[in-house]
């Protein structure tokens, strides 16, 4: 979708649909983050966030999660500081990387690869350096056969580089807190992936029946996805 697209009726209602799915699934919350403050939780809006970018194109996608981030700010009355809306940004990359995601385009990976370096060269970081190969992840599945799992793993990869990275140069931690969290990383992204690729696929069912309606052929839908498709 293109951004003069909003302009549309169909176009707003496209946007608006994805905003109010962004927020209703940030506001179910899926497991606590570790090491934070008890009130920091993931949500299923990290399995749904992503997808928008797959839908809507990287600009459209970036902004619904932007408002849904930005409505869900206000709901809940969150204090308006900086780390704040820095915590808006891993969600936008993702959606960014899922949206530009490609066979071999490795220019989608530099946000996480800029993460590597910033992680490595901070004080604390160095000493954990390869927590941060963890980041290679984005970079790698782009040489891998196009696939939906790569595609998410990518996407939920960049969004923990720029999570970790204002993390490590917010708070305090150790370089033990770091070594500590690497399986746990593991489990928690291949978690997240799992469900963002079955959140892209019962989207794709859903929006290709939507289509067949509207038939606005402002969403992309991925026919490989859609489930029960008629032949």
């Amino acid at each position: 979708m293109k951004i003069l697209d909003l302009l549309s009726v169909k176009g707003l209602s496209f946007l608006l649909l994805f905003v109010g799915v962004a927020i209703i699934s940030s506001s179910i919350n899926f497991s606590q983050v570790l090491g934070g403050p008890k009130n920091q939780t993931f949500t299923f809006f990290q399995f749904v966030g992503p997808i928008a970018g797959g839908f809507l194109g990287a600009g459209v996608g970036a902004l619904s999660v932007l408002l849904a981030q930005a409505v869900s700010f206000i709901t809940l009355g969150s204090s308006a500081e900086p780390i704040t809306f820095l915590r808006f940004l891993p969600m936008i990359f993702a959606t960014i990387y899922f949206a530009k995601y490609s066979k071999g385009k490795l220019h989608s990976a530099v946000v996480p690869l800029l993460c590597m370096i910033a992680f490595i060269l901070h004080p604390v970081g160095g000493q954990a350096w390869f927590y941060s190969l963890y980041w290679l992840i984005p970079a790698l599945v782009l040489l891998v056969p196009e696939n939906l799992f790569a595609r998410s793993l990518g996407a939920t990869f960049t969004a923990h580089s720029i999570g970790s990275i204002i993390w490590l140069y917010s708070f305090p931690s150790t370089p033990e807190f770091w070594i500590a969290l690497i399986p746990i990383v593991a489990f928690e992204r291949l978690l997240f992936a799992c469900g963002i690729s079955a959140s892209f696929v019962a989207f794709n069912t859903v929006l290709a029946r939507v289509e067949t309606v509207a038939k606005s052929g402002m969403l992309h839908i991925d026919k490989r996805y859609v489930l029960f498709a008629k032949n």
